[in-house]
């Protein structure tokens, strides 16, 4: 009787222990996906459309997710965006112009030399890549609506490059 009431009080202690350590990891997984979701997350980005600034062959970058639900996002700011042509993709271009900015895309090919000029509707901004002979971005798809954003990229990671 004793032992059978001593193996009881071992396991109610042991799972006790495994709740409570169970409970120490949801809390933390808990506080990674907000701190991924609306602080700031490591993100990798590739492509050629940010050559020279961002490696072709991939980059990781810091984006925080902060300044652009605060409307803090400027002119010269590099942010990560969802592709307005396909919302499985993000993308990461540069924020050329504001709402109320007056943009002018000269003849480069994508509309003959023809050149054009256009005002940023309000709630959105205007993006390009830096490397604007192969970047897909508001001079093919327009504006972009501000609610597309979804970090600024604020560090890019040095030396994982093999």
């Amino acid at each position: 009787m004793l032992s059978q009431k001593l193996r009881l009080q071992q396991w109610r202690s042991t799972a006790k222990n495994v709740a409570d350590r169970a409970l120490i990891v949801a809390k933390f997984l808990c506080f990674l996906h907000i701190a991924d979701t609306y602080l700031c997350a490591p993100t990798l980005v590739h492509g050629p459309s940010m050559l020279p600034t961002l490696n072709m062959r991939g980059d990781v970058v810091l984006t925080e997710r902060v300044s652009h639900r605060i409307g803090n996002v400027g002119v010269g700011d590099v942010v990560l965006v969802v592709s307005p042509e396909n919302p499985r993709k993000m993308i990461t271009k540069r924020v050329k112009a504001r709402e109320g900015d007056r943009v002018s895309v000269f003849g480069d090919g994508i509309w003959g030399d023809v050149s054009r000029s256009f005002v940023v509707p309000k709630g959105h901004v205007w993006v390009q890549g830096d490397n604007p002979y192969q970047s897909r971005d508001s001079r093919i798809f327009g504006p972009v609506p501000y609610g597309l954003i979804k970090g600024r990229v604020f560090l890019r990671e040095l030396g994982i490059h093999t």
